[in-house]
């Protein structure tokens, strides 16, 4: 047998032992191992000579020397303090409180925590359990279809490993040689246009038959409006936030006002008129910070002259002409629509303000947006170019921990647990990479790689026909395999034929996540399915969860067909923040 057809044989027998149920790192370093011992064996050498064990000692050293996957424990060990904190239980109630005039309100509840959770955790498996626990069996209490309940916590949970921070994104920049925030910024978008998608399926489909998701009755949607309020809006105005202002200016009606058993206080009137701005505040940080930074920001470091220091003569001109390039006039006119839009909805919220809105707002900001700082912190220091992707993990994991202390949920047993499974995970990781290293050496090696390459190459494919038929290889390898095998193995396999046809390395590999969320949904090997049985009811079978999933998967490839017609969507955002074509 020859050399090209010992790489064939090596890539097909991988598939088959995985399948069989085989630790993935270790098959890989095995089947490694053994064909690089044929490929490097000399008749008469000593066995122990054999240059496939000094092969893989230089991959083993190569893989752990890789300051890429130094942001992996950190971001896995955030995810497992906040799944081991319990804070996302009020987080739930508070969000289906929000959501109780929508249809399918459970349903969409469940979607936008597990994309929030998602983003915050980065672990599928944590997710989709969790909101299995809590979300699942009030939806079928609630006479929710099977079907719909099962699959958008299933779809919803797998949104974790696609919208950064990310450690599949990681893997994936360590496999491409690519870099970590720009994948980031590239997955921004999709990830949320995907989650959005979601959402008009499960709405469109509410809408269309009432009866897969009943109306709650109405103790589930009463929102628990506490005393003092009703009687602060008796004393002053049933609007809530005019009602705080005047108690601020006038305390003397407000001395009776009791909140939990104890007198509420100016203290206390200042607290709750400090959440009730939360949405204007909200409002001024996401405005003024996109005018700071696209305006100010962008002009002082790409056009220094616009920004104030008067050059003399033609510079002038020129200098307004590279401000100009710098922000777009179409910046503003789209600027001034969004803002004024969102002013408008802002004032009306203010203007509706009753007690009802008020305690949803305060439930929100208590339970969501500590963790949505965090969040927002993370991914904003990676993306503005603050600290390296391996700082933003460390301080999304100490800021991990202090939520959970503020909130009192982690004792020294769950700390312990979540610091076993970061290790636990971040060992499973590294090997990976060892196996895959290796792996992928001794297949070169054997002209495995050359002769893919050259049969890809006399297909004579355009590139449209190339991206097709690898996002469809990759499909198919999501059937059997998870996301872990199909980047370590066959990604790598895909890379070096990029940039014969001109494709962005950027723009597929972000095809290559969204595509990789039908790994968690296709069976037979459809893993969120399998974390939801576990926890959910007796009664519910495999196959009406199986069922559930599957509109999802056309949404994904949906999803995937309009990134590719407007790259756009997928590219302006890298692009923007760190140049490029």
């Amino acid at each position: 047998m020859s050399d090209p057809a010992l790489g064939l044989l090596m890539l097909a027998l991988i598939v088959v032992v995985i399948m069989m149920g085989f630790a993935t790192a270790f098959t890989l370093m095995g089947l490694g191992i053994v064909f690089g011992f044929i490929a490097f064996y000399t008749p008469g050498q000593p066995w122990a000579d054999n240059k496939i064990f000094t092969l893989m000692v230089q991959r083993t050293y190569g893989a752990m020397t890789n300051d890429v996957l130094i942001s992996i424990p950190l971001f896995v060990l955030m995810g497992y303090v906040m799944e081991r904190g319990a804070l996302v239980d009020k987080m739930f109630y508070s969000i289906q409180l929000a959501f109780r005039r929508v249809p399918a309100a459970l349903a969409v509840a469940t979607l936008v925590v597990c994309t929030f959770w998602g983003i915050a955790s980065g672990l599928v498996g944590a997710v989709v359990v969790l909101m299995g626990v809590i979300a699942f069996n009030p939806m079928l209490r609630a006479g929710y279809d099977v079907k719909l309940a099962s699959g958008v916590i299933t779809a919803g949970g797998t949104l974790g490993i696609l919208i950064p921070p990310s450690v599949m994104i990681i893997v994936y920049a360590a496999v491409a040689g690519q870099s970590v925030v720009k994948l980031y910024a590239a997955a921004m978008i999709p990830g949320f246009f995907l989650a959005f998608l979601y959402l008009v399926y499960i709405m469109g489909w509410a809408l269309l038959d009432p009866k897969i998701a009943p109306q709650l009755p109405e103790e589930q949607t009463r929102v628990p409006v506490p005393g003092w309020v009703e009687r602060l809006q008796a004393a002053y105005s049933r609007n809530v936030l005019v009602g705080l202002v005047k108690a601020l200016f006038a305390p003397a009606k407000a001395r009776d006002l009791i909140d939990d058993g104890k007198p509420l206080g100016y203290r206390g009137i200042l607290y709750n008129f400090s959440m009730a701005l939360v949405p204007i505040a909200l409002y001024v940080a996401t405005f003024g910070g996109t005018w700071w930074y696209v305006v100010i920001h962008k002009k002082s470091i790409e056009a220094p002259e616009a920004a104030g220091l008067q050059p003399l003569g033609g510079a002038a001109a020129q200098a307004a002409e590279a401000a100009e390039e710098v922000v777009p006039q179409a910046f503003y006119i789209w600027f001034a629509v969004f803002a004024a839009l969102f002013l408008l909805a802002t004032i009306r919220y203010y203007w509706r303000m009753d007690a009802a809105r008020f305690t949803v707002l305060k439930l929100l900001s208590i339970s969501v947006m500590p963790l949505g700082i965090l969040t927002v912190v993370v991914l904003a220091v990676i993306l503005f170019g603050i600290t390296t992707a391996t700082e933003s993990a460390a301080v999304g994991a100490a800021g991990a921990f202090l939520l959970a202390f503020q909130a009192r949920t982690l004792d020294w047993k769950r700390t312990k647990e979540a610091v076993f499974l970061t290790a636990k995970t971040t060992a499973m990781v590294c090997w990976l990479f060892v196996g895959s290293a290796l792996f992928s050496a001794v297949f070169a090696i054997l002209g495995g790689q050359g002769l893919v390459e050259r049969w890809a190459l006399s297909l004579n494919l355009t590139p449209v026909q190339f991206m097709l038929l690898s996002q469809a290889i990759i499909f198919i390898l999501g059937w059997p395999l998870e996301w872990t095998e199909i980047i370590i193995i066959f990604v790598p396999i895909f890379l070096p034929l990029l940039k014969h046809y001109n494709i962005d390395p950027v723009l597929w590999g972000t095809l290559v996540f969204v595509n990789l969320q039908a790994a968690f949904l296709s069976p037979p090997v459809a893993m969120s399915a399998y974390y939801l049985k576990g926890v959910s009811p007796p009664h519910v079978t495999l196959n009406q969860i199986f069922g559930g999933m599957m509109p999802y998967m056309l949404i994904v490839i949906l999803c995937m067909v309009i990134m590719y017609l407007w790259p756009g969507m997928t590219l302006w955002l890298p692009n923007y923040l760190y140049g490029g074509g």
